[in-house]
């Protein structure tokens, strides 16, 4: 009897366990789910927009930087030398001074249709203020218009003076002091300046501080004879002729040759 009631409790016990088992089974049929531990909190602010949202009210922007004081401009740099000028301006400035243009056409020359002086020198009084050029102050040059002139062609001679002076002076190029005379191949006298003069033969002109004055002389191609004699009708043929020119102060004889060509 006690063996059977021992049975019995021994299968009631094993059923027990059996229907346990598949309840757990069904009602989950995979493991326990993990518990979650929540982490440390966060120490910063906590976000309250939307993910990828916009904020309606729009953060406030940050504070702008400075902006750097503005560099000021540097001063005008003043001309240097070289600037235009049309006379002797200073450093940078606009010179508006320079040589005047010379006035009256010098005139004078030995008389008799001979020979005659035109030119760009400005002519002076022979007792005006301007001082006389001292001796040195001047260069003086002799060359012609041409080399080489056609038949009928007179022939033109120019006499220079350059101021090397920084005071402006005149000086006597007239055909009694600057003595022009023309001579042929043999060396033979043609023409001479002071043959014969009209009036006293002195053409003061001025020449300009560090300037030139040019006094023209024009050949007519016809023989002169001192002391305004007989006229002569003779015409120098072609050839080549020699000008020499003659100023008191200036050592040696100045000189330019000039060829007459043929028909």
């Amino acid at each position: 009897m006690v063996a059977l009631l021992a049975l019995l409790v021994a299968w009631f016990v094993s059923s027990g366990d059996g229907d346990g088992g598949k309840g757990g089974d069904g009602a989950n049929g995979a493991s326990p789910a993990p518990s979650i531990t929540p982490g440390p909190s966060p120490s910063g602010p906590a976000i309250s927009a939307a993910p990828g949202g916009r904020d309606d009210t729009g953060g406030s922007g940050g504070t702008g930087g400075t902006g750097g004081t503005a560099g000021s401009g540097g001063a005008a740099g003043a001309g240097g030398p070289g600037g235009t000028a049309s006379g002797a301006g200073g450093p940078g400035g606009t010179g508006t001074g320079g040589a005047g243009s010379g006035g009256g056409a010098a005139a004078g020359g030995a008389g008799g249709g001979q020979g005659g002086a035109t030119g760009s020198a400005q002519l002076v009084p022979a007792d005006s203020p301007l001082p006389h050029c001292v001796p040195g102050s001047l260069q003086l040059t002799l060359s012609s218009t041409k080399v080489s002139y056609a038949p009928g062609e007179e022939p033109r001679f120019r006499l220079t003076a350059r101021n090397t002076t920084a005071t402006g002076c005149k000086t006597d190029l007239g055909p009694a002091t600057a003595v022009l005379t023309i001579s042929d191949e043999k060396d033979e006298e043609v023409w001479s300046s002071d043959d014969c003069l009209r009036g006293d033969g002195r053409a003061y002109v001025s020449v300009p501080a560090g300037g030139t004055a040019t006094y023209t002389v024009e050949w007519d191609r016809r023989h002169s004879a001192p002391g305004c004699g007989t006229p002569s009708t003779r015409v120098a043929g072609p050839g080549t002729y020699l000008a020499e020119a003659t100023v008191p102060g200036v050592k040696g004889v100045l000189r330019s040759s000039i060829t007459l060509a043929k028909d």
